[in-house]
């Protein structure tokens, strides 16, 4: 049986290029993954650290079951699953260690649909969901931060503080929808006056281009979820923040160029 490897299938199934994906490769070398077994003793991977790599990144795009990932790599499902989980961690995105001084941050929560009710719960799309807080560098729309996943029941405003992002993001000006009333740090768009006056033009104006500059928080979640294991989330919730910062870097792989 023909299985998948490296040298074919790295752009269609990560979308980044072999030099970069080489690069990424590497970047879970010098984080420990070449030199991790399976967890017991004595026993090596079957696959190498780029296969591995591949797998998980595999995974991440298409949200093969394990019984399905597995034999496309030759190796069983609970082999794969311990890849993922082994793996998925290292491929995190990593924290900015510098930062520009008038760095602009757009920040925006999406549900993420996740199976595990621990800490999903129902939410506006009806589906029980975790409502997952990304901010992104408003000059180069590259992922800074990705909060803890909340339950998705929970409005944004909340989910801003509760997730860490805000923490993450201190210092930064930061911009939003109007769903981050009440965090007086964020800079959201005038709202109508409650006597149901129409605004000044010129807070009219400012809105605009709020919304211009804004819409690249969408686009990067647009792009996040063509990672589809963002659209049905089957794993335990804990493992999410791990899977949605490593998609976060991979986007920011494939963004940079």
């Amino acid at each position: 049986m023909q299985v998948i490897t490296v040298t074919e299938w790295i752009v269609p199934f990560t979308g980044v290029q072999p030099a970069q994906f080489r690069k990424l490769v590497r970047l879970v070398a010098e984080r420990g993954g070449d030199g991790i077994a399976d967890g017991r003793p004595g026993r090596q991977w079957a696959l190498d650290l780029p296969d591995r790599v591949l797998l998980v990144a595999a995974y991440w795009r298409t949200n093969l079951t394990m019984r399905q990932i597995g034999p496309l790599f030759g190796v069983s499902h609970s082999a794969a699953h311990r890849v993922i989980d082994t793996l998925g961690p290292l491929l995190a995105l990593a924290p900015l260690r510098r930062r520009p001084v008038d760095q602009i941050a757009i920040v925006d929560g999406t549900l993420i649909p996740t199976r595990d009710h621990r800490l999903a719960a129902k939410s506006k799309n009806y589906r029980y969901s975790t409502n997952l807080q990304v901010a992104i560098d408003a000059s180069t729309r590259l992922v800074i931060a990705v909060g803890d996943p909340q339950p998705g029941n929970r409005n944004d405003t909340i989910v801003y503080r509760t997730s860490g992002i805000a923490e993450k993001l201190d210092g930064r000006p930061v911009m939003a929808d109007g769903g981050y009333r009440g965090n007086p740090e964020v800079i959201i768009p005038y709202r109508k006056p409650t006597n149901g006056n129409d605004l000044p033009d010129w807070k009219e104006a400012l809105n605009v281009q709020h919304r211009t500059v804004r819409a690249g928080i969408e686009h990067a979640l647009a792009r996040m979820k063509c990672f589809k294991i963002l659209r049905d989330y089957r794993r335990a919730a804990h493992t999410l923040a791990d899977a949605a910062s490593g998609i976060a870097n991979l986007h920011n792989i494939i963004l940079a160029g």
